[in-house]
Parts: structure tokens; C-alpha cells; sequence
């Protein structure tokens, strides 16, 4: 259930315009301030989820890594998606807010 709400999350901020996906507009985004949020795809290579770890710890992202590509690439309607960054602070405090909830249950 909680999944969904996160999965919605981001499909509601893809559709706002408020999510780059990719690896190379990810990045580019997270660099230049404009990410609130990156999210990584739990079956993502640990060379990518390494990159985008010490990216975010260098430029102060919060990152989470949750789903995997295939999942992630469905809730924004594209096909297979490792990574994204949502550009909307209020769409990067749901999607933690949810996150966090998750774990607490867990």
C-alpha cells in the first residue's frame, strides 16, 4: 500500500514537470541545485548507486533508494528508469514523508 502512495508521488511530479530521469539529467540537475530529491533504483549497478551517494553527500541531496527500474520507469510512464530526481520541494517531502512512515511500520 505504501509503496503505491510513493510510486504515485512520483508519477504526479513527472506529470508537473517536476522530475528529469536518467542518469545524465539526474546528475546534471542534482549539480546544479535544482533536485530536492534523487531517487535510485534498489536493483541499479553498485557503481551507479556509488556515483550518485557521494554526488548527493557532495551537493547536499537527499537521495533514497527505493523500487527497481523497471517499477520506477512504470510510475512515470517510460521504460526502464535507474534513476531520477525530483525537482519539486513539496513532491520530495511527500515522497520522504511516505518513505520514512514505511520504515517505521517495517
Amino acid at each position: 500500500m505504501q509503496r503505491d502512495k510513493v510510486l504515485s508521488l512520483i508519477g504526479l511530479a513527472m506529470k508537473a514537470g517536476k522530475c528529469a530521469s536518467g542518469e545524465f539529467m539526474t546528475e546534471r540537475e542534482a549539480k546544479s541545485g535544482r533536485a530536492s530529491l534523487v531517487v535510485i533504483a534498489a536493483d541499479a549497478s553498485e557503481n551507479t548507486k556509488k556515483k550518485f551517494r557521494d554526488m548527493c553527500d557532495f551537493y547536499e541531496v537527499p537521495i533514497c533508494f527505493y523500487g527497481d527500474k523497471d517499477t520506477l520507469g512504470h510510475a512515470m510512464g517510460k521504460e526502464f528508469r535507474a534513476s531520477l530526481a525530483i525537482l519539486d520541494e513539496g513532491f520530495a517531502r511527500g515522497i520522504l514523508k511516505e518513505l520514512k512512515k514505511r520504515e517505521s511500520v517495517a
